[in-house]
């Protein structure tokens, strides 16, 4: 008898505890409306600083700006056209510059800095901009916020989306021989 009880128990147990896992619903459902509105703040973001850029280049008929292929405007102050020596990957380089918003206040007075193309941290509008320059060049750059310091800053002057006009002199550029 106590055989059978426990027999009976036994498959009991087996044929319960063979119940497959059920799906739990999620908490909360994510409908992705963040990423929307971020784009949308970006877009409306964007066009506002178009628009001021618009106007400084407006203010400025007897300049002529360029507009890059990367999303932002430049014009030389002195222009080299004979020397076709350009920055490359692994270049070093040394050169001035200066920033300032848009306003023509000045962030950050003019400084020296080597640079070694595309190894070092550099926001990404002034290491693009440095590529079109060749030695002795003096440039003038108008970034959008994305293409300088975007949402984040610089932590020190710079703060949060502000476009920047950066004065670049590039004094030279030794170049990489690997």
């Amino acid at each position: 008898m106590i055989k059978k009880l426990i027999t009976l128990l036994t498959i009991t147990a087996v044929l319960f505890s063979c119940k497959s896992p059920e799906a739990r619903m999620p908490e909360s459902v994510k409908t992705g409306s963040f990423l929307k509105e971020s784009a949308e703040r970006n877009k409306k973001l964007n066009a506002k600083e178009q628009e001021e850029i618009e106007k400084i280049i407006a203010n400025n008929p007897a300049i002529d700006y360029i507009a890059s292929e990367s999303g932002f405007w430049y014009f030389y102050t002195n222009k080299v056209e004979k020397d076709s020596l350009q920055p490359e990957f692994g270049d070093v380089i040394d050169f001035d510059f200066n920033v300032s918003n848009l306003k023509g206040e000045e962030i950050y007075a003019t400084s020296n800095k080597t640079y070694v193309m595309d190894k070092e941290e550099l926001f990404t509008g002034l290491r693009e901009g440095l590529k079109l320059m060749k030695p002795s060049e003096q440039v003038t750059f108008i970034f959008p916020s994305q293409k300088a310091f975007g949402y984040y800053g610089d932590d020190n002057k710079i703060g949060t989306n502000i476009p920047l006009i950066c004065e670049v002199t590039l004094n030279t550029i030794i170049k990489n021989n690997d």
